[in-house]
């Protein structure tokens, strides 16, 4: 088949054409995305509960759930967050189960529940992590209403999702729509009615129901009873009461009616302004940057109708990480192909170079194909695939356009240096193919979130190496032998001439120091075997550290408020104020080292804590977006420390974290879980772990996830309660009705939905003298004061309660600054103390999560894949070299090049992480050829009759030139991103290095230590090479 590629005028190019026909059609196809989505794994479970605490949510709702769902196949970890009113079920599967089936089994298990109590609400059910966020659009004005704002934003809402681009929206800032019927305490004595009653009665004449079909002669007609009340005038009017002479009551007469939300907590703030928060997502079939676009054009175009005080901002825009990552990858990919090309030009003619450097763009064009059909997106990962390939891909083409070129020198015609330097290497290079292919494969085995993220690089690169080959073996002949034609009987340059001839007396000098290295083979082998252990020295003693994920910065930054339960809402706003003037003044101090103001734009939303699993009044975040990372000098950690310096000690707030909001592929830096049986002992064993991490420097933002919850009243019968004509459950309803709204019913105006609900209007509160006198109506209608009837008491219980797998937890969160401390180092001595801790609390089990658990997972998942990836490069080699002496010879190449691995990160100031190991495990991939075709040229020359040390000698000779070429090629191929100060190459940075510097010291090491490794293995008796060694 080369011979009939190589020989047809235009079989080659029409495949050729084929593969960058189908590539170009595939562009349109790809996704365009930040990182690879991760596969749904988890299903959340929502039961509201109104009115209840923690402690009764937890027995009334996340035990019956936790029962129910312990046998569902391939479930991995039940997690129950037991709140006031409401239950929050998560339950995580296993990586090898099908999130459809999963699901379909929780529900079945929910619905067969007989034993919840009887006021909850029905259980939601959803599958988290099948939707990312894109942006968000904030909708501000100064004229409208907070009604009439969130009507506007229905109409924008609907406007979006009508665009083809944009497939989610959804509105935030609002909390539910009521239309709430507050009744005084008097009217309820006045016509001697409790809330119920009332309730009751309207919810009996709030009617809108279909009716039937009324069939006449002529037509058909459809009936309806329609006496709804969608207004507060509405509501109102109607009659719900008759007095004794036939006059009517209306509602209006007895109760003050409103329209409002339920509790003005929730809501968001643009740069001082309430906002309607707009918020786009995206699915795994949708394109990141096709959806900003969408949304920017929208934006601009509704501006310019929208009246003055009226406006649409992009805030938490995504799409710009996504744009300066792909810019970022690609302009380092070009700078890489030019460098790798001149350095080719520096060795072959230009017509030459022309066509080993088309391999490239054919590769990848046929590899992009290859992605669509495998569902790969064009994100941070593919893209660095792709700028590994270089140096990979050129790595086969040069071997065989070398040898083509060797072949040519020799005299032959260039069809036949065409095919016969193809022939002579083909089965190193196929056999190169297989090793890459088997240690690329390996990865596919990484477990965790990391693993589905890091996964896709092996992905791409078996793709694009894949169509490399068929390229290399049925196009790149029959170019080179047109190539060669064009180029018969020229006399070199000059230039070219001195090139060569220097670049010869390096080769000799190449041969010679192998010599030596044959000559000195014990010493040459082990200083290789010591150099190999003083650098594995360096990560085992810290010298060199371990992280599992670089830090990424980006554009957004948060700060988070806590104060304790039960903080007013106006105790919240106040502090919010302090912040915003701090950060105010941080922005005209750090924006005068800009060239336009730091801070964009300041989101505040009240009632929320990306950290805190709570709702309420005592909560607030303040989102920040900032210039983009590459358009800004300042860095996070300095804006960060200087906000915190202007803000100040705030003695009345429990924690303000400041952090960026989104979590790295690897979790928390810090999250360590504690379970137990008592909820005071966690809190107890929680407080002393947090103690122990304030005292290491660089760990912030320390937080748990139990406090004490809101002062509770609890009342209990006085003994004589019954004769007076009441009981524990009359009591408990006309405490519930007053207290807890009575929702009578749901409707829709419009888009817009509405709850009415009953409540009393003036509500005692706080103050417990005040609530003593709360009115009781006895069996006979008689008003009692709750004192007389009623023991009251107080206490407090915690804000809420957590399990994992039936068991109480406690989380702690934290995160650690890179720049003056290491997570591993931290985690590490925590656990020696969390050791000791089991002797003071023996029920406390301590768990180290977040970066540490994935960090571990993926870390050991790829060690196991890459430890069979190597047994099967063995395998391989075995079958190809016919023994089992010289796999080993070949293999050596990999620890060689963790050497230049490891000393590369301590060259950079870099800590080894898990990108570090998938660049190391790549590289084992492409240093293993070129050992590879150094044994073959070694056994090309004694089978031609040299004893083995010139066979060896000369053998480093031959390959010298394709080997330099290779790892040239390949550093030059990666040095642009190599030396990448941009702040988004972070996560790129290690992967590269890993690349670069094991290459070179692998390519130097090799063409020493390889030939010593023989001349030893021959002074055992190991290897017999001689030129009456049996034949191949």
């Amino acid at each position: 088949m080369i011979r009939y590629f190589a020989a047809h005028p235009t079989v080659s190019n029409i495949l050729m054409m084929a593969i960058i026909a189908v590539g170009l059609y595939s562009l349109k196809e790809l996704n365009k995305e930040s990182f690879p989505l991760l596969k749904p794994s988890k299903v959340q479970v929502m039961v509201a509960y109104p009115g209840a605490s923690p402690a009764d949510v937890e027995d009334g709702i996340c035990n019956p759930l936790e029962d129910a769902t312990d046998g569902i196949s391939f479930l991995k970890e039940q997690e129950c967050d037991a709140r006031d009113n409401m239950a929050i079920f998560t339950l995580e599967m296993q990586e090898e189960g099908n999130i459809r089936e999963f699901t379909d089994d929780i529900k079945t298990e929910i619905d067969a529940i007989q034993n919840f109590p009887d006021n909850i609400e029905d259980p939601v059910i959803k599958q988290l992590g099948r939707i990312n966020p894109v942006a968000n659009i904030a909708l501000t004005s100064d004229k409208l209403t907070l009604s009439e704002l969130k009507a506007l934003a229905e109409y924008y809402r609907d406007r979006l999702i009508a665009m083809p681009e944009v497939p989610i929206v959804t509105i935030d800032g609002f909390s539910t729509h009521q239309l709430q019927i507050l009744i005084p305490p008097d009217t309820l004595k006045k016509y001697n009615l409790s809330i119920q009653d009332i309730a009751t009665l309207v919810g009996a004449e709030v009617v809108d129901l279909p009716a039937g079909k009324l069939d006449a002669a002529e037509t058909s007609y459809q009936i309806k009873f329609d006496n709804s009340a969608k207004t507060a005038d509405e509501l109102a009017n109607l009659i719900i009461l008759n007095t004794a002479d036939g006059g009517e009551i209306k509602l209006g007469d007895i109760a003050h009616i409103t329209d409002r939300f339920e509790t003005p907590e929730d809501r968001i703030e643009l740069n001082g302004k309430v906002a309607a928060l707009l918020k786009i997502s995206k699915n795994s079939r949708d394109d990141t940057l096709k959806v900003a676009d969408a949304l920017i054009e929208f934006v601009e175009q509704e501006n310019n109708l929208l009246p003055d005080g009226t406006r649409l901002t992009i805030v938490n825009d995504n799409s710009t990480s996504v744009r300066d990552r792909l810019k970022l990858l690609l302009t380092n990919g070009w700078q890489g192909l030019i460098l790798a090309t001149f350095t080719l030009l520096l060795f072959f003619s230009w017509r030459y170079t022309f066509w080993i450097a088309l391999g490239l763009p054919i590769s990848f064009l046929g590899g992009l194909a290859m992605m669509v059909v495998f569902g790969v997106s064009i994100n941070m990962i593919s893209m660095v695939a792709l700028l590994m390939a270089i140096g990979i891909l050129m790595d086969d083409a040069i071997v065989l356009s070398e040898n083509i070129d060797h072949e040519y020198r020799k005299g032959k015609s260039p069809l036949n240096a065409a095919i016969d330097g193809t022939q002579k290497v083909f089965r190193g290079v196929f056999s190169s193919y297989l090793t890459s292919a088997m240690l690329f494969g390996s990865l596919l085995m990484m477990k965790g979130d990391m693993g589905q993220i890091l996964g896709v690089l092996p992905v791409v690169l078996l793709s694009v190496l894949t169509i490399s080959l068929i390229e290399a073996f049925l196009v790149l002949p029959h170019h080179l032998k047109q190539s060669l034609k064009h180029t018969h009987h020229q006399e070199p340059s000059k230039w070219r001439q001195n090139f060569e001839a220097r670049f010869s007396k390096l080769r000799h000098a190449a041969g010679n120091a192998a010599q030596k290295a044959m000559q000195f083979r014990y010493v040459t082998v082990g200083a290789a075997l010591a150099l190999f252990i003083f650098s594995i020295g360096l990560i085992a003693t810290g010298t060199v550290k371990f992280k599992a994920f670089p830090d990424l910065e980006g554009n957004n930054l948060e700060a988070r408020i806590l104060l304790p339960q039960g903080t007013p809402l106006s105790e919240t706003e106040r502090v919010v104020d302090i912040l915003l003037a701090a950060l105010d003044k941080t922005n005209r101090t750090l924006s005068q080292n800009e060239d336009e103001p730091l801070v964009k734009n300041i989101q505040l939303s009240y009632g929320t804590h990306g950290d805190v699993p709570e709702n309420g009044p005592h909560l607030a975040s303040l989102s920040v977006d900032l210039l983009n990372t590459e358009s800004r000098n300042t860095k996070m950690n300095q804006l960060i420390q200087l906000w915190k310096d202007n803000t100040g000690d705030l003695p009345d707030v429990l924690n303000i974290q400041y952090k960026e909001p989104k979590v790295g592929p690897a979790g928390r830096a810090i999250h360590i879980r504690l379970s137990g049986p008592d909820l005071t002992e966690l809190s107890r064993a929680s407080w002393d772990v947090q103690n122990r991490l304030r005292g290491y420097d660089g760990v912030n933002n320390l937080i748990d996830d139990l406090r004490p919850g809101k002062p509770q009243y609890n009342i209990r019968l006085k003994p004589g309660a019954l004769a007076a004509g009441v009981t524990s459950r009359s009591i408990a309803a006309q405490l519930r009705a007053a207290y807890l709204d009575i929702k009578i019913a749901e409707i829709y105006n419009g888009r817009e939905s509405y709850e009415i609900i009953a409540k009393l209007d003036n509500v005692p509160t706080q103050a417990l003298e005040d609530f003593d006198n709360f009115t009781i109506f006895s069996s006979n209608g008689r008003a009692i004061p709750l004192n007389s009837v009623a023991v009251i008491s107080e206490s407090r219980e915690f804000s809420r309660i957590g399990h994992i797998n039936h068991r109480r937890t406690v989380n702690i969160y934290g995160d650690v600054d890179a720049d003056i401390a290491n997570t591993s180092e931290i985690i590490a001595s925590v656990q020696t103390y969390a050791a000791e801790l089991n002797k003071k609390y023996p029920d406390v089990v301590f768990n180290f999560k977040g970066e540490v658990e994935n960090g571990t997972e993926t870390r050991l998942s790829i060690l196991a894949g890459f430890g069979l990836g190597v047994f099967g490069v063995f395998l391989l080699l075995s079958l190809q070299f016919r023994n089992y002496r010289e796999p080993l010879i070949v293999m050596i190449n990999i620890p060689l090049a963790l050497i230049g691995a490891i000393w590369g990160h301590l060259i950079m100031g870099l800590d080894f992480t898990l990108p570090s190991m998938i660049g190391f495990v790549s590289l084992a991939g492409i240093v293993v050829n070129d050992s590879i075709l150094l044994v073959e040229f070694v056994k090309f020359r004694v089978a031609e009759g040299m004893v083995f040390h010139d066979a060896a000698r000369q053998a480093v000779f031959d390959r010298f030139r394709a080997i330099f070429l290779t790892s040239v090629t390949t550093i030059a191929g990666m040095a642009p991103l190599l030396f990448e100060t941009s702040t988004q190459a972070l996560i790129l940075v290690p992967l590269v290095t890993s690349i670069v510097f094991g290459m070179l010291t692998s390519t130097v090491l090799i063409l020493m230590v390889l030939p010593a490794l023989y001349a030893i293995m021959e002074d055992i008796g190991f290897v017999k090479l001689a030129p009456e060694m049996e034949e191949d």
